[in-house]
């Protein structure tokens, strides 16, 4: 997730805190506000029918102008819902009732579910089960050479990420137990930063349990079975081969440089070798097995998340033989850190509710329509991942939720079917994190890896992103046929 929660009191502390940039920004939420107040009593009048109706695009627009300019994603939906309540004008008691009601909207419901994730990942790094499966990977792999040991560097990164379901918490984990590994096979600082972004990336997309992957699964009304077979999995295996073909330049050109670890930060850190941490490893691996064939046998939808994660924790937790207090003490804290994104979601479920409210989306499709029936279903899901790519910033399952809303009933119309609407979902969810531009989770990798240099790590997601976008281009072709 890319969504910022740092407490306003550390910008306050910030000696730029008014500057132009944020002046500017502050200055569009505010017109947008202005705006929407000046335009309301044109939409109270507007039916869905009326093209004054399409004034309800402008809590969208004012989302997306604040996203590009910088703003954080919470406070640019804070003020998107704000325009948005200005112009459907309700009355405190439908306020209320919208917030109250959107708690069991299935956009608050991904929240919850990030939030759940995040507390079994906490059990998980308690208990050390999260260094367990990484050890356990490499152990697997063997000493058979630097080649073997990279793809067994990639995996490890690919099971943790996917187990855990988020990327920079997982390769924190990761990192003390991979980076003595790859120093010790003479791997460059920026190598191991690229293997481990490499395997990370494929582990998101393949995450079960992964908010905008759960966002996916529900827009596309499909199971994870179908969505790793239409997206995910094609990403994933693309990824891997990219990576096998392409990390053997960037270690030729960076030891030319010099880049490697020194002795201090090559220090071997050991996996837990208790016997609860293997008991709880193993407890974990068979569930979390069993609850995914259980989940593509029954295509339970959105609901298995809700009852897996839990599950997962529990059972961690009891085979680790922590307290509950300790257990308590590590889920809490695991949920807490996802508290800001949940109220994000809540947000976004009231923010669409009132969208909804206003019909725009109606009247856009009415307005639409002719042109629609002419058009090919293929260009249309390009263009639409196109704009999820470059056009809607923000944290992942929010684009995915984003991107949905406004294009679903289109796509819908235009009978896109729902493995090419995955394959749309997740190039523009996840495309961004490959390029074109630097970004967090690029930034975060090299940290973790004790690499500065973002050039390769830049143009590594450039070679992961040409041919990933080459092939959805073919499966979106085939798939709209």
């Amino acid at each position: 997730m890319r969504t910022s929660t740092v407490p306003i009191a550390n910008y306050l502390k910030g000696k730029s805190w008014i500057s132009p940039a944020n002046l500017v920004r502050a200055s569009l939420a505010v017109g947008g506000i202005v705006l929407a107040q000046l335009v309301s009593p044109v939409m109270t009048a507007a039916n869905s029918a009326d093209p004054a109706a399409l004034w309800g695009l402008l809590p969208i627009g004012l989302y997306a102008l604040l996203a590009f300019s910088g703003m954080g994603t919470f406070a640019a939906t804070v003020v998107a819902l704000t325009c948005a309540i200005v112009l459907d004008v309700p009355t405190l008691h439908q306020t209320g009732e919208l917030f109250l009601g959107s708690l069991s909207n299935q956009v608050t419901i991904i929240g919850l579910i990030i939030v759940l994730g995040a507390g079994a990942g906490g059990v998980l790094r308690e208990v050390g089960v999260a260094q367990m499966i990484v050890g356990g990977v490499l152990r697997l792999v063997g000493q058979r050479g630097p080649r073997s040991m990279a793809l067994g560097i990639m995996l490890a990164c690919l099971v943790l990420v996917a187990s855990l379901g988020t990327l920079a918490g997982a390769l924190a984990i990761a990192a003390p137990l991979l980076i003595p590994v790859a120093s010790r096979l003479g791997y460059t600082r920026i190598s191991t930063a690229t293997l481990m972004f490499i395997g990370g990336c494929a582990g998101l997309a393949l995450a079960p349990f992964a908010g905008s992957n759960v966002a996916i699964m529900q827009a596309a009304e499909i199971g994870y079975g179908s969505y790793v077979l239409f997206g995910a999995g094609p990403l994933a295996l693309l990824t891997l081969l990219v990576g096998i073909l392409w990390t053997p330049y960037v270690q030729r050109r960076s030891s030319k440089l010099g880049d490697f670890y020194s002795p201090e930060e090559a220090a071997v850190t050991e996996t837990p070798s208790r016997p609860a941490a293997r008991r709880a490893t193993g407890i974990f691996i068979v569930l979390l097995f069993v609850l995914v064939i259980f989940g593509i046998a029954a295509d339970v939808g959105i609901v298995f998340p809700l009852i897996a994660l839990p599950l997962l924790a529990v059972a961690t937790g009891l085979g680790a033989g922590l307290s509950i207090r300790d257990w308590c003490s590590a889920l809490g804290r695991g949920m807490w850190s996802m508290a800001g994104v949940f109220a994000l979601f809540w947000m976004l479920a009231v923010l669409f509710l009132v969208i909804d409210r206003l019909e725009v989306f109606d009247t856009v499709l009415a307005l639409l329509r002719p042109q629609l029936e002419t058009s090919s279903p293929f260009f249309f899901s390009l263009i639409v991942g196109l704009i999820g790519w470059v056009g809607v910033p923000g944290a992942t399952a929010a684009q995915v939720v984003m991107v949905d809303k406004v294009f679903g009933p289109l796509a819908g119309e235009m009978g896109v079917g729902s493995g090419a609407w995955v394959v749309v979902l997740l190039f523009s969810s996840k495309a961004d994190t490959y390029g074109p531009f630097p970004n967090p989770n690029m930034v975060g990798v090299m940290g973790i890896a004790h690499s500065q240099n973002l050039r390769t790590m830049l143009l590594t997601g450039w070679i992961l992103l040409v041919p990933a976008a080459l092939m959805y281009i073919l499966i979106l072709f085939a798939a709209t046929r």
